[in-house]
């Protein structure tokens, strides 16, 4: 523990519930990972504004927020502090069109979708697969 607090960027991601119960990840264009949709909280905007903001515009999907299921911060390769919130949504609908952020999306179960993510992320899919069972 230190006595430094963490000065963060807050992140937000949807573990997003759609057809057949799959799950949305969409591959980053910068370096080609994959991700579940969402991205950072806009200065003086709701937690749910700014989600519902993120997923559109990446996805072109439309969203019901559920509720936050897993949180974790840490510092990035530049050592900026983070703060990462995960929400279970459900889509609404499954037409996605992506921006130009992402050049790729698959709808997975979920053990494939947490396997195909980074361990913090496939770790939040966990957590909403266990809620919605």
């Amino acid at each position: 523990m230190t006595d430094e607090p963490l000065n963060a960027t807050v992140s937000q991601r949807a573990v997003l519930f759609g057809y057949d119960d799959r799950i949305l990840v969409v591959r980053r264009a910068s370096d080609g990972g994959w991700e579940l949709p969402g991205g950072r909280l806009d200065a003086d905007e709701s937690t749910v504004e700014g989600l519902r903001r993120e997923v559109r515009e990446e996805t072109g999907l439309d969203v019901a927020i559920r509720r936050p299921i897993y949180t974790t911060s840490w510092r990035n390769d530049r050592g900026n502090g983070r703060y990462g919130v995960y929400y279970y949504c459900l889509a609404e609908g499954d037409g996605v069109t992506l921006s130009d952020e992402h050049t790729d999306y698959d709808w997975l179960t979920p053990s494939a979708a947490a396997e195909r993510l980074s361990e913090t992320q496939g770790s939040a899919v966990t957590r909403a697969t266990e809620l919605r069972e």
